[in-house]
């Protein structure tokens, strides 16, 4: 019950982990009205709500310059994420359509990782929010075809932790012209009705029809003193010979809003000018530190799973090899199956052929028996000498045909032993090369793991759970080639990128239902038109060429 703001604060920063506190803060709504819980008064006796539960939300109250620089904390750099994507899909802050779909394939690979085919298939995303719904909308495209685009870019971002494809994200999102901005409802002395933009850059002022390009800026360094009586809401420039500029709010509890953005936002912008604290110094070396642990841990990994798909590859070649022999195996065994069948058959044959030649020699003999017989026979009449001469030409005869026989046959009977011999031969063979394969080792001889790494590396030394750095001269001239070597690149994916945003935008302008336009896109595609599509530094710096006084001028006459 006694709790001050303070007290509230602390607790939700040290139950995050959070250190970079003075980005956040706790917000309230009063009266349709954001308000943010003050730290050094009583929780209780602020304008809340009396119903329980009270209700805060823990939100970033000041945004960073340039969230690469100032983002120290890895839970910092998440929260901002959360934050900024969720203003995006809830249009809270314009952002173009290609733009919307490149910011959405750095979400995917901070929640899902590297894009892999097999497990990614078509509608993974399905039931994500991850285009706002104007995009949408605004193309005669389905969900499928948003998705195959989204995809397309997210297998480009291969290789990117969860951290720095959010890094990537915030530095995308820091670029677009309400990024970051609270926008006033005010009017000037002449009454006529305006926006007050309050950012990390200073004060901007704009009509009330276009939100994304102000009309005139006033940087925090030209800013010598806020204040405000009332609803009136006092500026004074830091330079003492230009008048103070003026305007309206609505409401006595808006100009207390204001004011606060601006003490906070003046605050950090000094800040960032200046050398680092202490505690901010001792942070960054933590995060280097962190990050240097986080890389290498990564490379481990990857190595890992270098050497386990190595393994996968060789396992499936041994599998495929096995496989193959397993089938060469086989069709050995059918071979020397064949070829014992064929011996067998061969010998049988061989067998019959000879029993054939022996009959057949047998039979020849009888007829040899037979003529002597008949010769020796006296024939008393010439009829019966003619006819025994004429019997014995014929048993001549048949004894030589059967003589021929006799001999084709032995003939045979030895081609047929050939046969057997050669069978038996190739049986012998097939059963050598049975005994080869089923003898030949399955696995061959793996290459030897890469040695760990020595714990002594020259350029990190991992001692406990801290890391230190030593660097050497040559490790400075090294680290500065690697730094020329990452600008060159940077330079490279930045026009590399903007030159799939511009395809993007050309491939689905067809598609584009030009009735469905919102008054933001109208504006955003004649700024683009005109050449306005340059940064949102560049476009403030252009704004403040002009002289303060020139400016506060053009203000009043508004």
């Amino acid at each position: 019950m006694k709790w001050k703001g303070k007290d509230l604060f602390d607790l939700v920063c040290r139950t995050l982990g959070l250190r970079e506190t003075w980005f956040f803060g706790l917000q309230y709504t009063i009266k349709d009205t954001v308000a943010w819980l003050k730290m050094d008064k009583k929780v209780l006796d602020h304008d809340v709500s009396k119903e329980e539960p009270v209700t805060f939300h823990f939100l970033a109250k000041f945004y960073p310059e340039n969230a690469e620089e100032e983002l120290v904390q890895e839970i910092t750099q998440h929260l901002f994420f959360l934050q900024v994507k969720k203003q995006i899909l809830d249009e809270k802050i314009y952002c173009p359509p290609e733009a919307s779909v490149l910011l959405a394939s750095y979400a995917v690979q901070a929640k899902y990782g590297d894009y892999d085919p097999s497990v990614h298939k078509r509608g993974f995303l399905a039931q994500e929010e991850l285009l706002p719904k104007r995009v949408i909308n605004l193309y005669q495209m389905t969900p499928e075809m948003w998705e195959e685009r989204i995809t397309a870019w997210y297998a480009e971002h291969r290789g990117r932790a969860r951290d720095e494809a959010e890094m990537e994200y915030l530095k995308i999102a820091q670029d677009l012209e309400m990024y970051g901005v609270n926008y006033f409802t005010i009017r000037n002395k002449k009454g006529t009705e305006l926006l007050l933009g309050v950012d990390a850059l200073g004060l901007h002022i704009y009509d009330p029809e276009n939100r994304l390009t102000p009309k005139i800026s006033f940087p925090w360094n030209e800013i010598r003193n806020i204040s405000y009586s009332d609803k009136e809401f006092t500026i004074k420039p830091l330079d003492k010979k230009i008048d103070v500029f003026k305007f309206n709010s609505s409401k006595l509890r808006v100009n207390k809003l204001i004011l606060q953005l601006c003490i906070g936002n003046h605050d950090l912008f000094m800040r960032r000018r200046k050398a680092d604290s202490l505690e901010v110094q001792q942070m960054k070396a933590q995060a280097r530190e962190e990050k240097a642990r986080k890389q290498m841990e990564r490379q481990r990994l990857a190595r890992e799973k270098q050497m386990r798909e190595e393994a996968e590859r060789t396992r499936d070649e041994l599998e495929r090899r096995l496989l193959q022999m397993k089938e060469e195996a086989t069709m050995a065994n059918e071979a020397l199956m064949r070829s014992e069948e064929t011996a067998d058959l061969l010998a049988e044959k061989a067998q019959i052929t000879e029993e054939e030649a022996k009959l057949l020699a047998q039979k020849a003999a009888e007829a040899e028996q037979e003529m002597q017989r008949i010769k020796a026979t006296a024939i008393r009449t010439e009829e019966e000498k003619r006819l025994m001469e004429q019997k014995v030409l014929e048993a001549e005869v048949l004894a030589l045909k059967m003589a021929e026989e006799s001999e084709r046959r032995a003939k045979e009977a030895d081609q047929l032993k050939q046969d057997l011999q050669e069978a038996r031969e190739a049986e012998r063979r097939a059963k050598q090369k049975l005994l080869e394969i089923t003898t030949k080792p399955a696995y061959p001889p793996m290459n030897p793991l890469p040695a760990p790494l020595p714990p002594d590396m020259a350029s990190f030394n991992l001692v406990g759970d801290s890391l230190s750095f030593d660097f050497k001269d040559t490790d400075m001239k090294r680290l500065s080639m690697e730094i020329e070597k990452e600008k060159v690149e940077y330079m490279e994916k930045s026009k590399h990128l903007q030159e799939q945003l511009n395809e993007l935008k050309t491939e689905i302008e067809a598609l584009r239902l030009k009735e469905r336009e919102t008054a933001l896109d109208m504006l955003h595609s004649e700024s683009s038109d005109r050449g306005g599509g340059g940064s949102k530094h560049s476009t403030i710096k252009k704004l403040t060429l002009q002289s303060a006084k020139s400016r506060v001028a053009f203000f009043e006459e508004l």
